[in-house]
């Protein structure tokens, strides 16, 4: 089924299966195609972000699951502490999954890395449906699941045009310059594949 995702901002998206439709008016895209789902979100739609700290986020440190939280916290551990973890590759496969789920709610359809050395992290990546970029090198900055947070310069997926993968996000803000501010953790859909992969509750 045709699926319209239509912004606050006038701008809309046609997704059918895995790819981009069309782009335009909300009222043209439905009259085009008028038995379509019309989904209506608060905020603008976005190509979705670049996450450039694929290996550190992934492979170098540990999202601790929820029934965790009391021992290890909720942010992800990284340097002395996940090396004292010391996870097991079915542990940190795990870890990936959960570190891809977290990326996806603030927004990510694209990770840039370089060589990954685990397996079972590849192959969470590659079930996650993200773009998977090469990298020359660590990028500046800290390594964050927002990017905005980072430090670094944010990196947008290219322009979603009629033809392309329907990857995108969309967050709760009016414009670009509210999203700067407010950063990725505003993210209320992530597109992935032509699949909503989260949604904010």
């Amino acid at each position: 089924m045709l699926t319209i995702h239509a912004d606050s901002r006038d701008r809309a998206l046609a997704v059918e299966g895995d790819l981009i439709a069309a782009v335009g008016p909300p009222a043209a895209l439905i009259a085009a195609h008028p038995g379509a789902r019309v989904r209506r979100w608060p905020g603008i739609l976005t190509p979705g972000l670049v996450n450039q700290y694929g290996d550190e986020l992934l492979e170098a440190a540990y999202h601790p699951d929820p029934r965790e939280a009391g021992e290890l916290g909720t942010a992800p551990l990284t340097g002395e502490a996940f090396a004292a973890l010391a996870p097991d590759e079915a542990r940190q496969g795990a870890s990936a999954r959960r570190g891809l789920q977290r990326m996806l709610a603030h927004g990510t359809v694209a990770v840039a890395c370089g060589e990954l050395r685990v397996r079972a992290v590849r192959d969470a990546l590659r079930r996650s449906g993200l773009d998977v970029l090469g990298r020359a090198g660590r990028p500046d900055g800290m390594p964050s699941l927002d990017p905005y947070a980072s430090g670094a310069p944010v990196v947008f997926a290219p322009p979603r045009e009629p033809g392309s993968a329907a990857r995108f996000a969309v967050f709760d803000v009016p414009d670009e310059a509210a999203l700067a501010a407010a950063g990725a953790g505003s993210c209320v859909a992530t597109v992935v594949a032509g699949r909503l992969v989260h949604r904010r509750r």
